[in-house]
């Protein structure tokens, strides 16, 4: 199985099971994504670009993959979030090298023609 369907297999077993077990946060949940995963101020492109920093820094593997693959399906081009990855190194420093290699991982496999 590959990296990026592992971890995205992983992320749906979370939801359901939060679903499952504690309805009323995962609506809650649900109804906070809606509301901040539209289109504003900022394009969902980029939301999902902003988002991709934030969970690089964060070092939450999960998340970087859903919101690389996202970014993708919003228009985002590889250039651009290679670049936001390098801010990401930036700003968090040594820490956060190692976990940009699981972004990069992610962009490459999710970009392979």
């Amino acid at each position: 199985m590959s990296y990026v369907r592992e971890i995205l297999r992983e992320v749906s077993y979370a939801f359901k099971s939060l679903d499952k077990h504690t309805p009323e946060v995962a609506e809650a949940f649900k109804s906070l994504l809606e509301a901040t995963l539209t289109e504003g101020k900022l394009t969902l492109r980029e939301k999902e670009l902003v988002l991709i920093g934030i969970s690089v820094a964060l070092r939450c593997e999960p998340c970087t993959v859903m919101h690389i693959k996202k970014a993708l399906e919003a228009g985002a081009k590889p250039e651009e979030i290679a670049e936001v990855i390098a801010l990401t190194v930036l700003m968090g420093g040594g820490p956060v090298v190692t976990s940009s290699a699981k972004a990069f991982k992610a962009l490459e496999e999710l970009t392979k023609k």
